[in-house]
């Protein structure tokens, strides 16, 4: 492909083409398809939920996204392997990836915004913009996309192969230009995929920073900040450690150097609204405790008063002035919790009692 400039005479003035690796490592190619998801596949935007994503068998991914389908899509860039070396660690990659639950990539997406209160499946609604009835199921097929300055025909030919026996496989090819006065350019192209290719919705708005904690107080109600204010005083004093995400903050047990989140709290302007999550799924993934175990703290709960049922979570909704009495009960409930995640322990690692 060529790209021409218009001089003011009306004449072609051809951009140069560079080859990217002689100007840039792969890390910066990247980072240009992590910052424009956008732009990767024939039928959409993509969510990254990760970035050089360890595998069962030591290697790594570069970049591993969902589709608004909840599909996975793994993105590999061809690098100067041969094309049976490339498609041989795609195809090991989509193997890894096919294993994957729903809490494994939860955690996944956790890890990689550094935001353990952002839920991905809520994330996800929000960032694709589904409707109400709008049912996504997580991983129920898997992607490939290869990237590369040049597809070759042994990588077009068996990717054609592959996507014609069920297996979907993208393959995008990129050309970089350079002008005179150093403006980059950069040409992409579908060469295998674009069979079906449907307009590009626009970009979803991108994961906001992490706030703060006086931002976070700036933006609560007087029910909201009699509540926190007593929460996070107790959380400091007894040393559990607190990390601030994009919209609210989670309270965690420190085993060893490894947090387990056992409380979130969100502000007034969230999708969870100014509300206490305890996080239920977290707790029987990441430590021993037992289903029934935690069954128990869920009815202990409930029977407060103060909790109500979310999917397998519990929400406590700050919408009204809280007594004394009732930031004390769950003040106690949180403290009940955190005695059970010390004295279980990690998942695989035995009880670790205190």
């Amino acid at each position: 492909m060529k790209i021409y400039s218009i001089t003011p005479d009306d004449k072609f003035k051809e951009y140069a083409e560079f080859g990217f690796q002689d100007e840039h490592q792969e890390a910066v190619l990247e980072t240009w398809l992590e910052n424009n998801p956008e732009n990767i596949i024939e039928n959409g935007s993509l969510l990254i939920i990760g970035r050089q994503v360890t595998t069962n068998l030591g290697s790594y991914i570069d970049l591993l996204a969902i589709d608004r389908q909840g599909d996975l899509v793994v993105i590999e860039l061809k690098r100067n392997r041969t094309p049976r070396e490339t498609l041989a660690q795609t195809l090991e990659y989509a193997s890894f990836v096919e294993k994957l639950g729903y809490e494994q990539l939860d955690e996944l997406f956790r890890n990689y915004t550094g935001d353990e209160p952002l839920n991905l499946a809520q994330h996800h609604r929000i960032y694709f913009d589904l409707v109400s009835d709008e049912a996504v199921v997580f991983n129920k097929d898997q992607r490939i996309v290869i990237v590369g300055q040049k597809i070759t025909p042994e990588i077009h030919q068996t990717s054609t192969f592959l996507r014609n026996k069920g297996v979907r496989v993208t393959c995008l090819e990129f050309t970089f230009f350079k002008t005179d006065d150093e403006l980059r350019l950069l040409s992409t192209s579908i060469v295998v995929g674009n069979e079906a290719a449907l307009k590009v919705p626009p970009r979803p708005p991108p994961i906001p920073p992490r706030i703060s904690e006086s931002t976070f107080f700036n933006s609560l109600d007087e029910n909201g900040k009699f509540v926190f204010e007593k929460l996070l005083a107790w959380a400091k004093s007894n040393s559990f450690p607190i990390q601030w995400g994009k919209k609210g903050f989670s309270l965690n047990v420190d085993l060893s150097g490894t947090y387990v989140a056992f409380c979130f709290g969100y502000p007034p302007n969230c999708v969870f609204q100014q509300s206490i999550y305890s996080w239920r799924s977290g707790l029987l993934n990441k430590t021993d405790i037992s289903e029934q175990e935690s069954q128990i703290l869920f009815i202990e709960a409930q029977n407060s008063g103060l909790f109500q049922p979310a999917g397998r979570e519990l929400k406590c909704l700050i919408n009204q002035k809280f007594s004394e009495q009732q930031v004390d009960s769950l003040i106690m409930w949180l403290t009940n919790v955190a005695k059970e995640i010390k004295k279980h322990g990690l998942k695989g690692q035995g009880e670790n009692h205190i």
